[in-house]
């Protein structure tokens, strides 16, 4: 049955990766198209936008994995139907759950690449996309480490431990310096946000270093104008979304000890975790697809029923996520309600199947 198992599992592989193809190509476009509106401030010219374009390919890959795999998955059998292969196969004594067997083992085969695109080729090509596309948008302004976020202002270097969003800073310290380099100033503040073209920092405590020692003072409130700005936060800040699993795990570990806001890593975690499950559960609902209510329509209705059923999987994904950050769900709830949910769609419809 090897050979069997080789026929289906490259119609599949074949439609997958032509899907695949369709969709970067479709979503790169628009990207593309996006960057133009930063192209020409500072350094940054189409070469760059086409670089960071082509950088962010395997993240994309990654998010699009289940429904790239839904669709070719049902478009391979979908065309070994039309062919009446299938049928064939059913007449030589060849079981649904056979078939179904050889189309699982490309669903695993899927998963094992969705994870090596999730751990190994999409962050460290994220992290090199937004760190030239920040080099050439701020002229070298600013920095992002595992450990936050770092600016320079003339002489004024800025540390950032979390940026909840753009107008919205956690954790800020602030070293000036003289000409000859001698540290000045040192301001912490408990947080900050960005208002009337400047920063309010709350809670904050600042040093003056001179020649007859330290003086410290302490505000409630203080107003700091400088050249970072949300638009450059936005730009360096950390996301979630381009660390890999070890990443987002050293990270959440760095902002507990810290005492910040771990919610939005341990949904990017639970996320990564739940990924290639939900590709395989993606790969099992093709099957019905082909064998269950439509299997007397055509390669296309099948096509565009796929279609429906993975957009509405990336709808409700989204929206999980978005509602569990609101309301504080577990954060494995959020990221595994929906592929559980087409796990049952899935296993209903193949309880039909005959």
């Amino acid at each position: 049955m090897n050979l069997l198992d080789r026929y289906i599992g490259l119609s599949i592989a074949g439609s997958t990766f032509i899907v695949l193809l369709v969709l970067m190509a479709l979503f790169s476009f628009g990207a593309f198209v996006a960057e133009l509106d930063s192209v020409g401030k500072g350094d940054y010219d189409l070469m760059h936008a086409a670089q960071y374009v082509l950088l962010t390919l395997p993240r994309l890959a990654y998010q699009l994995f289940p429904v790239v795999a839904l669709l070719g998955s049902v478009i391979g059998l979908g065309i070994l139907a039309s062919n009446n292969e299938l049928l064939v196969m059913r007449a030589a004594g060849i079981s649904v759950a056979r078939i179904a067997l050889a189309v699982m083992k490309v669903g695993l085969l899927w998963m094992a690449l969705a994870v090596i695109l999730g751990e190994y080729l999409a962050p460290p090509a994220e992290k090199f996309a937004h760190n030239m596309r920040s080099t050439a948008l701020a002229e070298r302004f600013a920095i992002t480490s595992d450990n936050g976020l770092w600016a320079r202002d003339g002489q004024i270097f800025i540390h950032i431990l979390e940026v909840p969003s753009q107008n919205e800073v956690k954790g800020v310290s602030i070293y000036e310096f003289d000409e000859a380099r001698r540290l000045r100033t040192m301001t912490v503040a408990d947080s900050g946000r960005y208002s009337g073209e400047k920063w309010r920092l709350q809670k904050v405590e600042r040093s003056r270093i001179d020649v007859s020692g330290v003086g410290t003072e302490h505000f409630a409130e203080l107003e700091w104008r400088s050249l970072l700005t949300p638009e450059m936060i936005e730009v360096v800040a950390v996301k979630p979304d381009s660390l890999s699993v070890q990443g987002l795990v050293d990270y959440i570990r760095y902002l507990k000890d810290n005492g910040l806001s771990t919610d939005r890593y341990y949904l990017a975690l639970w996320n990564k975790l739940v990924l290639p499950l939900t590709t395989i559960v993606m790969v099992f609902l093709s099957i019905p697809f082909i064998f269950g209510p439509l299997r007397s329509v055509g390669v296309g209705q099948r096509i565009f029923v796929g279609m429906l059923v993975g957009i509405g999987f990336y709808l409700l994904d989204q929206t999980f996520s978005y509602v569990g950050l609101v309301y504080q769900f577990p954060a494995l709830m959020s990221a595994a309600l929906p592929t559980v949910l087409f796990l049952i769609l899935a296993v209903v419809l193949m309880a039909r199947v005959r």
